[in-house]
């Protein structure tokens, strides 16, 4: 029985239990729903909740403890002198997963029994000659523990989880009787029900708040593997990026928070500049018609993919910039460079900035407009004295997500800027971001819990916390002139 079968007859035990439990409700009281405390549907909705909530967490606990425990006892029985020091525990497991996949291609293919499959002889050529009809190809000879484990975790998967179906549906069927046997014409069914969506509502507003805290807790857990194995006071004061999975890495991260600021300020002077001139005038100055057919214009750049930003900036600004300004003035000779990057991302921001600083401006309440008019001021005036500075809270929030975005942004700086770790200020030297050199050093067929894979945590930590001290910075400045002109 597969899961979506499960959650097929989950369904329908759940609409049955409905219908059951309104109908029961209702015929008590001889069909007339003025006698019931609640309406028939919350009687109905109660037995519903009754069945597919119980149901659901079991599935969901189910779900998450399986594949750990079976994979504990898996792996005990797995014999020591197997695991080489080539590989770990986790690499032997995937291999035993692998394996356990193309059994049962295997058995689809050759229309083997589960009998025949436990019969089966675990010698190297035997095994892989089995595999090979699965289509599965490890690379390197199976060894008969490995084999015999994965016959194993085959078997224990099926047999739990057909225990998981029936106490799902146990479960289920026990919340039915329960449900359907409290129902009477005084039920409170109503307040049970909205007691379960208000508690529904609260989950759901949780998920953020715990997602957040899911990331720190990660990051910070791997963070500190990372700085028990590289001093932390090195991490962040060395100016060498060179890590060397042989051993004798140096990990500063100077050179990569460097290139971050360096490439994300050159597209913010693109990007805020040019984005909210553009507001200003389709806000202020620009016809309805011009303004129904520009904003539209400007919004499609925001649709357009990160990665048709980086191809434009290495075929068309990256080279331009080299063969007119930098080889001329001698400050480089490569396409790659930082302020080929941050042109290309200062064009990807302006829909961001400008978008959001036109609807901001146009919520600027029209009176404060005609009074300083009334005043004598120029249409300029106002929107230097009166409508900038009372848009200024949500202006600085546009500024701080195309930041945020900037800062963030991988694929641009990796076909625009190049992936070399240096400490430059000429903005035509290549160089790379902290975004880049995570995804690089977490790809790649590398050991996890070596240092140089670790550090991406440790970089992704130190990225988090940059961007909570900037968003820091902009809500004291929001504050600030918000309290001012409120």
């Amino acid at each position: 029985m597969s899961l979506g079968i499960l959650i097929l007859i989950l369904g329908f035990l759940t609409l049955g239990g409905f219908f059951l439990g309104r109908s029961r409700a209702v015929s008590m009281v001889d069909y007339d729903a003025r006698k019931l405390h609640s309406l028939p549907n919350f009687y109905g909705g109660m037995v519903a909740i009754f069945i597919a909530l119980p149901a659901f967490f079991v599935f969901c606990a189910w779900t998450l403890l399986q594949p750990v425990l079976i994979e504990q006892r898996v792996i005990s029985n797995i014999a020591i002198v197997d695991i080489t020091e080539g590989s770990n525990r986790t690499l032997v497991m995937a291999d035993v997963r692998r394996i356990a996949e193309g059994l049962d291609r295997a058995m689809a293919l050759g229309g083997l029994s589960e009998q025949d499959l436990l019969k089966f002889d675990t010698t190297q050529s035997d095994a892989n000659a089995l595999l090979a009809t699965a289509g599965v190809a490890l690379g390197r000879e199976v060894q008969p523990s490995v084999f015999d484990a994965a016959r194993h975790y085959r078997l224990m998967s099926k047999s739990a989880q057909l225990v998981m179906f029936v106490c799902v549906l146990s479960v289920a069927l026990l919340g039915f009787a329960l449900a359907y046997r409290r129902i009477s014409a005084q039920m409170r069914a109503r307040n049970v029900v909205e007691a379960v969506v208000l508690w529904g509502l609260v989950a759901a507003s949780m998920v953020a708040i715990l997602t957040t805290v899911g990331i720190i807790a990660s990051m910070l857990f791997e963070a500190y593997n990372f700085f028990k194995m590289y001093p932390i006071l090195e991490f962040f004061t060395s100016p060498v990026w060179n890590p060397q999975f042989s051993g004798g890495s140096e990990l500063g991260i100077l050179p990569l928070l460097w290139g971050t600021l360096y490439v994300s300020f050159v597209a913010l002077v693109v990007a805020v500049p040019t984005g909210l001139f553009a507001a200003i005038y389709l806000s202020e100055y620009a016809g309805p018609k011009l303004r129904a057919t520009a904003k539209p214009a400007i919004e499609i750049l925001a649709g357009i993919p990160s990665i048709v930003y980086g191809l434009f900036a290495l075929v068309t600004i990256g080279p331009m910039l080299r063969d007119y300004f930098a080889q001329p003035l001698g400050l480089g000779d490569s396409s790659s460079s930082i302020i080929t990057a941050g042109l290309a991302m200062g064009i990807m921001l302006i829909p961001f900035i400008s978008s959001l600083s036109d609807d901001i401006i146009n919520a600027v309440p029209q009176n404060l407009r005609d009074g300083s008019y009334a005043l004598g001021a120029t249409q300029s005036e106002t929107i230097r004295q009166v409508v900038l500075p009372a848009a200024l809270p949500g202006i600085v929030g546009a500024v701080l997500m195309g930041a945020s975005r900037a800062i963030g942004e991988t694929m641009i700086v990796v076909l625009g800027a190049g992936a070399s770790a240096k400490l430059s200020i000429n903005p035509f030297d290549a160089m790379t971001t902290i975004t880049v050199k995570i995804v690089s050093q977490l790809t790649g067929d590398t050991e996890f819990n070596s240092p140089e894979t670790l550090v991406a945590f440790a970089l992704g930590l130190t990225l988090f916390v940059f961007t909570l001290l900037l968003n820091i910075a902009a809500l004291a400045i929001v504050r600030k002139y918000r309290e001012q002109y409120e």
